[in-house]
């Protein structure tokens, strides 16, 4: 159990770095009015990837545990709508407009925010949100 929570607080350090790494490309891309390129995609998707390795993670180790507070419901469902969000641009992944990376940006910092208010929820959260 304990290496199941290891590795869903080390994957978050992946995506956070991936999203770093996007949000930066998608938003000088989109400031230049680049067009998307096969190299956007894959980054999108290893974003999307880790999300859902996340997401994996860490509703095993919530079965594992057995602990199922309104807290960590909360939290595991607010953690679904961000693999979904995260999904949204397999809508338009042929594309190649500059559109593409602006929708990618959005979608990156969506799921940021997304990802805050979810662990704001967990019980113990010191996060700023917590109380609101």
């Amino acid at each position: 159990m304990d290496i199941l929570f290891w590795l869903h607080s080390s994957v978050r350090w992946l995506v956070v770095l991936v999203a770093l790494i996007a949000a930066i490309k998608f938003a000088a891309g989109w400031a230049r009015r680049a067009h998307a390129e096969k190299v956007d995609r894959a980054l999108m998707s290893a974003f999307s990837g880790l999300i859902d390795l996340q997401v994996a993670l860490g509703v095993v180790y919530l079965l594992v545990q057995g602990i199922f507070s309104l807290q960590r419901i909360e939290h595991t469902v607010t953690m679904f709508v961000v693999a979904i969000v995260a999904h949204l641009p397999l809508r338009w992944r042929t594309r190649t407009d500059t559109n593409v990376l602006r929708n990618n940006l959005i979608v990156v910092i969506a799921v940021i925010l997304l990802i805050i208010a979810g662990i704001a929820s967990l019980p113990g959260s010191r996060w700023f949100l917590r109380g609101l």
